[in-house]
């Protein structure tokens, strides 16, 4: 079954739960997953919709962090909510000792091809973002890739 169709097999779930919260989470995820498919007139992968997916988490992390700021604890906590359904469909999240190899074994690769400087730091991104997709917050990926690139 494609992660499209478990989405809204879930979409249906929630609706006959009336679990109004997760609906929402869920038609708004339907939503652009549909507009993507509309703007690229095309059916989207499965890799497509974690892209999308993780995109959704990313946009619901940068907003609890401006609620926190704000003081708006109660949007905070909706939107941390929004994030636990989310990720139920995104693969399983890779272990630190699994994210700390993966960046070992492309910095030595990137290295290996002749890459250097900043341009070290380009290449490592984009096979980690490779491997790693979906299961892992690319931005503490990167911030872990500077910390060993940096020593």
């Amino acid at each position: 079954m494609s992660l499209k169709q478990t989405i809204s097999d879930e979409v249906k779930n929630a609706m006959r739960a009336k679990d109004s919260a997760r609906l929402s989470t869920l038609r708004f995820l339907q939503a652009a997953i549909k507009q993507r498919e509309v703007d690229e007139q095309k059916e989207l992968s499965d890799t497509e919709v974690t892209a999308i997916i993780e995109k959704q988490v990313k946009q619901r992390r940068e907003s609890i962090a401006a609620y926190e700021q704000a003081g708006r604890t109660q949007t905070a906590d909706q939107e941390r909510a929004e994030i636990v359904v989310l990720q139920e469909f995104l693969p399983q999240a890779a272990t630190e000792v699994e994210i700390k190899a993966a960046i070992t074994a492309a910095i030595e690769q990137a290295q290996a091809s002749g890459a250097q400087g900043p341009a070290v730091m380009g290449k490592v991104m984009a096979t980690l973002k490779q491997s790693l997709a979906g299961r892992a917050d690319m931005s503490q990926v990167s911030q872990l890739v500077k910390q060993a690139l940096s020593s």
